[in-house]
């Protein structure tokens, strides 16, 4: 599955296809942050006045939707990080070592409380 395409890969379509259109012009991080922005609330969009239990089953229906949502939102990340020149690949390790110190699992191990009330 996801292990068919790196994130370079990734990168290297998103810049191509860019590139193709001539859109780098359009591509201030404000922009693109925007974007991203829009794509994620699209996502929502989704599954808005749904309760928790039953967005399983909308999942389910709106499949699709639901994954071109998904990669909308990760053509922006990709198109940010390739115009800021941010290595994604580093900044989701660094992300993600701050985040475990964050929230040690013997604090929050099945627990959805914010790191500060731990």
């Amino acid at each position: 599955m996801d292990k068919s395409l790196t994130i370079e890969q990734a990168r290297e379509k998103v810049k191509k296809f860019v590139d193709d259109r001539d859109w780098s012009q359009f591509h201030s991080p404000k922009n693109l942050s925007m974007d991203i922005a829009v794509e994620a609330a699209e996502l929502m969009e989704l599954f808005m006045w749904v309760d928790s239990t039953d967005s399983y089953k909308t999942l389910d229906e709106k499949r699709t939707k639901v994954e071109d949502e998904v990669a909308d939102i990760f053509m922006g990340i990709l198109a940010l990080c390739n115009s800021a020149n941010i290595d994604l690949a580093k900044a989701f390790e660094s992300k993600l070592k701050k985040t475990e110190k964050k929230y040690p699992v013997e604090k929050s191990k099945g627990k959805n409380t914010k790191y500060t009330d731990l």
